[in-house]
């Protein structure tokens, strides 16, 4: 479900693998917390009838698929950079298109190409975690009709219990080549004035942002942000 540059080595090549090949149904919940267990749900996103809905860093387009089958929208664009998620997407979920349309690309370029088209962008810790949001943000808004929405989860804190960054900057967080070798990749996890300052800044309007407890214990529990912002009409 995450966004990361098609010129580097997939890092996204091992994610997810497992339950594809033992679970291949439409899921029939849409979670925004860490756990994926609890919390509010798609009506987050308002009513999604006829609109056209991006899903920014998609992976296996587990929750572009709930909305397609779930929630009448026109379309659902699934974005996401690595070719091993776009290859696993298309596996489990090609037979929902037109409604569903899997995409393989970075977000910034793919947003900056559909100016005005998208009523409603969100993010379940995709592409907003894993792209500079001094790129993505800009470019979501200019994608969006006005109106338009974002809404995305992201982590509140470092898994490791860290607080989040009081600046826009990026931490190295492990991932593994697809042949298995040790590396990382880059990571926004930021306080939630820094949200704010970088949304308002991209000119997004009515900022919210809500903390999602963690719903379970031990070293890889984390709080959620839910962060919502509209383009403005």
């Amino acid at each position: 479900m995450v966004q990361v540059t098609t010129s580097t080595a997939d890092l996204w090549h091992h994610y997810g693998r497992a339950r594809a090949t033992s679970d291949r149904a439409v899921p029939g919940t849409f979670h925004w917390n860490w756990g994926q267990n609890a919390g509010p749900g798609p009506e987050v996103l308002g009513d999604l009838t006829g609109r056209c809905v991006g899903d920014l860093g998609a992976g296996p387009a587990r929750h572009a698929a709930h909305l397609v089958v779930h929630h009448q929208p026109a379309r659902v664009i699934a974005i996401d950079a690595s070719p091993a998620q776009h290859a696993m997407a298309t596996d489990l979920y090609a037979h929902l298109a037109p409604r569903l349309r899997i995409v393989q690309s970075d977000a910034v370029p793919h947003l900056q190409a559909m100016t005005g088209t998208y009523d409603v962008l969100y993010s379940v810790f995709g592409a907003l975690d894993f792209t500079d949001p001094h790129e993505l943000l800009p470019a979501a808004a200019a994608s969006l009709k006005p109106g338009g929405r974002l809404v995305f989860a992201t982590l509140a804190h470092y898994l490791s219990g860290i607080p989040a960054e009081p600046d826009a900057v990026a931490a190295g967080i492990p991932a593994k080549t697809p042949d298995g070798e040790a590396t990382t990749m880059r990571r926004w996890v930021l306080q939630e004035h820094v949200w704010t300052k970088l949304l308002d800044e991209a000119g997004f309007t009515n900022i919210t942002i809500d903390v999602l407890p963690a719903t379970t214990s031990g070293p890889h529990a984390a709080n959620t942000l839910l962060v919502s912002a509209y383009h403005p009409s």
